[in-house]
């Protein structure tokens, strides 16, 4: 790990917490008694058909956008959130993490991603790990993260990882949005060393479990102990969403061979197949955009940390963006959750660099992503009847010295605290007043 100085990271610290907010910032939609809020002023980036619009006004009522728009008439007795033409977009949504599962890695009591059970496949749902109180949340939306899929890791029994989950980054107690959202599984080279079978073991095993949970007496054939049947029929029942193609397989892999068998897989049974980390995906690029299979990537892998990703390269973003593939964005650090905001943006910028369009970035991190998690009727965009999820931000979201001045989740302005910041102010006295005259005083 490189050694950071902490200078330039004190003045950083002091230059964000000392920036200004848009008027009317802090006190939260709904609070000055007021069910409407007007944005105005706004640099809206809308992520729909009518692209981006200057000065832009954004209604906000009832948890929903009323309207967007240069010529909008702001009602009587709104609240009023000035945004001094600064950059407005839909909240970012963290695709592929384990935000609120994992709090300290090291620590097996703070880890809740993946069954411990060599019995529990497809049916472990990881939404009974959620932890409301992770004080990684608010890190999340202090970054402009709104909303997150959290997904379970791997398991090394059975191809199958389980369910994942949509969460809100509200200040809450009820983050969970929808349970379900996709079946997780895994083919690659270390989860098959780690059972001691080959990759082809694995894509037998889960096309052989899908074709078993297609069928209408699937249930009816397990054998073994009383809780092994019970536990065999779970996992298929499990698995009958995915075999109809009401729910998404997402499958984490790597290897070129292996995105080619998840094509085949998808071509093969009918079912909905969304490619996790997929390093070499470029390399059938054409071939995904075919068949319309979207790619959850992370912009800043270009070494191979193992055979499968030796193909890894910084420009495979925008490689599959110019073939026309579903794209959204994950950074491999920004799995474990704990600076999600910033390790998505700074991928993102990442793959700007590299060749994405600055609009295909922004849109792998809304209403890109959106759609490819099947949410898109509800978050992503900034348009009359959504969900009202947006950011208004210091700068250029993908620099990374810009920060959200205001985050709004379904409608609520959330705090931008975190524990990071009442450490800043604990143990920085310049910053805070009443520390500085009880300095002062001292002398």
């Amino acid at each position: 790990m490189k050694s950071v100085s902490p200078v330039p990271l004190l003045l950083l610290t002091v230059l964000w917490s000392c920036a200004p907010a848009p008027d009317g910032a802090g006190t939260g939609i709904g609070q000055s008694g007021s069910t409407v809020t007007a944005i105005i002023n706004a640099d809206a980036h809308t992520m729909t058909a009518a692209g981006r619009i200057g000065n832009a006004i954004i209604l906000l009522k009832d948890a929903r956008v009323a309207a967007v728009g240069s010529d909008i008439d702001v009602p009587d007795g709104a609240r009023i959130i000035d945004a001094h033409g600064n950059t407005v977009t839909p909240g970012l949504i963290a695709s592929a993490t384990h935000l609120g599962l994992v709090e300290v890695s090291s620590s097996l009591d703070t880890d809740d991603r993946s069954a411990s059970s060599d019995m529990l496949g497809a049916s472990f749902d990881i939404r009974y790990g959620l932890n409301f109180n992770s004080v990684l949340i608010p890190v999340a939306r202090a970054d402009g993260v709104t909303h997150a899929v959290i997904v379970p890791g791997a398991s090394a029994q059975t191809p199958f990882a389980g369910t994942g989950a949509l969460i809100s980054t509200g200040d809450g107690d009820d983050l969970l949005v929808q349970s379900d959202i996709a079946m997780f599984a895994g083919i690659d080279g270390p989860s098959a060393s780690q059972s001691g079978q080959s990759r082809s073991s694995r894509w037998t095993a889960l096309r052989l479990a899908l074709g078993q949970a297609g069928r209408p007496d699937s249930g009816a054939d397990v054998s073994g102990s009383e809780l092994e049947a019970v536990l065999r029929r779970a996992d298929l029942n499990a698995l009958r969403p995915v075999a109809e193609g009401s729910m998404p397989l997402v499958l984490r892999t790597q290897r070129e061979s292996d995105i080619r068998q998840a094509v085949a897989l998808a071509r093969d049974f009918g079912i909905q197949v969304i490619l996790y980390q997929a390093d070499e995906a470029w390399r059938a690029a054409e071939l995904l955009a075919e068949h319309n299979i979207p790619v959850i990537l992370d912009p800043m892998a270009n070494l191979p940390r193992r055979f499968d990703n030796i193909g890894a390269r910084l420009d495979a973003a925008a490689i599959l963006h110019r073939a026309g593939v579903p794209l959204a964005l994950h950074a491999w650090e920004f799995q474990m959750s704990h600076n999600a905001g910033q390790e998505l943006r700074q991928a993102a910028g990442i793959g700007i660099a590299n060749g994405l369009p600055w609009q295909a970035a922004l849109e792998a991190l809304t209403v890109g992503a959106a759609r490819i998690w099947g949410i898109e009727e509800h978050i992503g965009s900034l348009e009359a009847g959504k969900g009202a999820n947006l950011v208004i931000w210091s700068g250029d979201p993908f620099e990374m010295t810009t920060r959200p001045l205001t985050v709004i989740v379904d409608g609520q302005e959330v705090p931008l605290e975190t524990r990071q910041t009442l450490l800043r102010d604990r143990y920085m006295p310049m910053i805070t007043g009443a520390d500085r005259t009880g300095q002062e005083n001292s002398r």
